[in-house]
């Protein structure tokens, strides 16, 4: 694994349905952008320094705005199928 500051750290949830945490790479430790770093959590604004385990991603700035654009446009679809579906039933 190797990042560098401005990636994003990335940890999958441990059990089925439970939310993943993301975080700012702010800092990274080591001169060939392995572990560990520093990080700030956007879940709660907290910093803390992380050796990521197998569980873990580093996302660049740029894959994470892709990834973004992607659960955006889920959740967009989503929206419009139940509006569509709710007009429908209001025909009826």
């Amino acid at each position: 694994m190797h990042a560098q500051p401005g990636d994003w750290l990335v940890i999958k949830g441990t059990r089925a349905g439970a939310p993943g945490q993301r975080g700012r790479i702010l800092e990274v430790r080591s001169p060939d952008g392995t572990p560990p770093y520093v990080v700030r959590w956007t879940a709660d604004d907290h910093v803390s320094t992380v050796f990521p385990g197998p569980d873990a991603v580093v996302l660049t700035a740029a894959e994470e705005r892709a990834a973004e654009a992607r659960a955006r446009s889920r959740f967009d679809r989503i929206q419009q199928l139940i509006h569509e579906e709710d007009s429908h039933a209001r025909l009826h």
